[in-house]
């Protein structure tokens, strides 16, 4: 891999992963800045949850249910304790701070407790932490000892339509609970929903008709939605674009197929293009969307022989929690046109079939012809982060994110793969 390979796949991994971020006025610094929070914390702690009341189904807007969380020290010495309450399964739309109704109060044998939401990696987390403490402290429970609170949740009027029922599941991200004493409840939702997800595909990668083989690959990107309900907020595409041998100008072309027109897409980066916009309103009903993309190198481009192209397609929501969550990946061969070829003006697709669409959303990288470009379609129809909390403030939110992926192993896989949403074909 190149070197500019490897730093454009660093520089997109850090930014989906949201290394700094802030929640509460506490900013959040990268893993390495902290230190593993000491060993005589790890699994300290067992976790239980009452009974929701009143019981039944949550509905958007509609009224909230109390349970009682409980932290019990199963050791003679004491432990710190920072909550974490993830929200997990509810569906295909990533959720906002304001979906979920949170609130936590403590006042049994709890100290007094505010909370907060943070959204790391864009899921959706419960946090609290003593009152009139800093976003970098937790809690201190003595040796055999237990502490007991009051959740409070419930789904804001902007739950969206595609999610349905969750699972709550309590634990720590100072890896105080081990494998096997976290605890969990599930969240049923009215109406029922039929959950499902975005499904995103690169489709018919090949040669384009005319040209000479590998120098110009034309495809589909194609977006379905499975499942009830349908996407509040519009959709953005952001396509990368990796090459397997360095060069200092690679000269990608990028053209989308509109109303039987092949139309370029600018970018002043030319590793990131942006593709159009799905409306708001996308739903199952609303058919399998495909947008017919040519790629080839430009007649400066620095390449002088055939190399390994990776395009990477990810999807967010256009507001609010605007982390990736559906994308796809294909790779292919790319070769630099010769002195006596160049793509054909020609697309390969029919034009009679290719209805137009929304048109690309417009940035300060993107000129004003990306702007305007429209996509094609078979059917039409219908960031907060983690927040370190409580009086063991030495101990850092990412460094306890680390001790709960190493110290614990397989039993905080099922963390990793919350972090893992977008599906890559």
């Amino acid at each position: 891999m190149s070197a500019r390979t490897a730093t454009r796949r660093s520089f997109r991994t850090a930014a989906a992963t949201a290394v700094v971020a802030t929640v509460a006025g506490t900013v959040l610094l990268p893993l390495s800045a902290y230190a593993a929070p000491a060993a005589d914390n790890h699994g300290a702690l067992k976790m239980t949850m009452g009974a929701p009341a009143p019981s039944g189904p949550l509905t958007r807007g509609g009224a909230t249910e109390t349970f009682e969380l409980t932290a019990t020290n199963t050791t003679d010495k004491p432990s710190s304790f920072h909550p974490w309450l993830l929200l997990q399964d509810a569906g295909a739309s990533p959720l906002t701070q304001s979906d979920v109704v949170f609130k936590v109060e403590g006042g049994l044998n709890a100290p007094a407790t505010e909370s907060s939401i943070g959204q790391q990696d864009g899921e959706w987390q419960g946090l609290f932490r003593p009152a009139g403490k800093s976003g970098g402290e937790g809690f201190e429970i003595p040796a055999g000892a237990k502490m007991t609170w009051k959740v409070t949740i419930g789904l804001g009027k902007s739950y969206p339509s595609t999610n349905g029922d969750f699972k709550l599941t309590a634990t720590s991200y100072s890896g105080e609970v081990a494998e096997g004493n976290t605890a969990s409840l599930t969240f049923k939702t009215d109406p029922s929903v039929k959950t499902g997800k975005l499904e995103t595909a690169f489709k018919n990668v090949g040669d384009c008709k005319g040209v000479p083989a590998l120098q110009c690959r034309e495809m589909d990107v194609t977006y379905r939605l499975t499942g009830d309900g349908e996407f509040k907020t519009a959709l953005y595409t952001s396509l990368g674009a990796y090459f397997g041998t360095d060069a200092k100008v690679p000269n990608l072309q990028l053209e989308m197929l509109v109303n039987g027109k092949w139309q370029g897409v600018s970018t002043a980066d030319p590793y990131n293009f942006m593709l159009p916009t799905i409306p708001a309103g996308f739903s199952a009903a609303s058919g399998e969307r495909v947008v017919h993309l040519r790629t080839s190198f430009g007649p400066n481009t620095d390449f002088k022989k055939a190399t390994d192209v990776t395009l990477n397609a990810g999807v967010a929501l256009a507001e609010g929690n605007t982390t990736e969550f559906s994308g796809a990946e294909t790779k292919f061969q790319l070769a630099p046109a010769t002195a006596t070829t160049s793509p054909s003006p020609t697309p390969s697709k029919s034009a009679t079939t290719q209805p137009s669409a929304s048109p690309s959303p417009s940035s300060s990288t993107t000129t004003a012809a990306a702007a305007t470009t429209t996509t094609n379609t078979k059917a039409t129809g219908a960031t907060g982060s983690l927040a370190h909390t409580g009086a063991d403030s030495n101990t850092g939110l990412y460094s306890g994110l680390a001790a709960v992926l190493v110290a614990l192993g397989g039993g905080a896989a099922w963390l990793g793969a919350r972090r893992r949403r977008a599906t890559r074909a």
